[in-house]
């Protein structure tokens, strides 16, 4: 198994943070460059060389990104998914398979992840309230699983269902979303090489409060697309429901590409505010990654389409 627990792992083996933090050149470029390496890209298909924006970015400090996080089900205060979330219990771990595929099941864990080598992606989190972070993700394309449950001709999107346990999630004993949160992507969105699932983050396994085990990372869109604690994979022909859009349709929309030209109703997205930054900077098109995956838009209203 690739993933190891955290009593497995010695601390020789853990990164320093500070080393992270001083690796400005990897941070520009480690995120495209892994995909390319992961996925076979031919040169010219992501983009290599960093923007200028991109190579201004440095890592969010690991205790920044493990203590401020949008986890409803664990509470809807920025501390209360690390105060709450200590406890819950990610083994045994499984993710039923369902709906247009070929090979639907219930996988365990650890067969989802034995086949998989899981690389470093240093990623941007832009969140629809304004904060972002940047990440040093560990993950693997979610494209490679689903190569393997072999989704049919009918299947356009898939739907992502987080667990439904209220013992151990207090967030789900108040009706403040419909649970369990579910989400969805197009099935081209689910198969773009910067689509991960993730395992772990700053060289470590992935914390309860961020999403363990197993949580989506879509970089180009706003955080909340970015499901935790995944246990179900639904295909089907039909754009899926998704928590936010059901509570809120006129503010959180199906697709929630980062659009600075598209305001939240109740506040601006032109600009947001880096954790750890006092200065707000502007917000950039597709959080930054419009060469990759903008031409999965073109010709569509992103106003209308948000």
């Amino acid at each position: 198994m690739l993933i190891r627990r955290p009593d497995d792992i010695p601390a020789s083996e853990i990164t320093d943070e500070r080393l992270y933090l001083n690796r400005r050149s990897f941070i520009a470029t480690s995120g495209l460059l892994g995909v390319a390496a992961a996925t076979g890209a031919l040169p010219g298909c992501l983009k290599a060389s960093p923007s200028d924006e991109q190579a201004s970015d440095k890592l969010t400090p690991y205790e920044d990104v493990t203590t401020y996080n949008n986890y409803y089900e664990f509470g809807t205060g920025k501390e209360d998914p690390a105060e709450n979330a200590g406890s819950f219990r990610t083994r045994p771990w499984s993710v039923a398979v369902e709906g247009l595929v070929r090979k639907p099941a219930v996988y365990n864990l650890e067969d989802i992840l034995r086949p998989v080598r899981p690389e470093e992606r240093v990623y941007r989190l832009r969140c629809v309230e304004g904060w972002s972070m940047v990440i040093p993700w560990l993950g693997f394309p979610l494209a490679s699983l689903i190569n393997r449950v072999e989704p049919t001709s009918q299947a356009r999107y898939v739907e992502f269902t987080t667990l439904h346990d209220p013992r151990q999630m207090p967030g789900q004993r108040r009706p403040v979303l419909d649970w369990p949160y579910t989400e969805g992507l197009r099935l081209d969105e689910a198969l773009h090489p910067l689509t991960i699932l993730a395992t772990g983050l700053y060289g470590r396994p992935l914390p309860n409060q961020n999403g363990a085990p197993l949580r989506l990372v879509v970089p180009w869109k706003y955080g909340f697309k970015s499901i935790k604690g995944i246990v179900k994979l639904r295909f089907t022909d039909r754009q899926p429901a998704t928590a936010w859009n059901k509570a809120a349709p006129a503010e959180y929309g199906f697709y929630s590409n980062v659009n600075p030209e598209v305001d939240h109703p109740r506040w601006s997205q032109a600009k947001e505010r880096r954790i750890g930054e006092f200065l707000r900077r502007r917000t950039l098109m597709f959080n930054g990654y419009g060469d990759q995956v903008a031409r999965m838009y073109a010709g569509m209203d992103l106003r209308r389409f948000y």
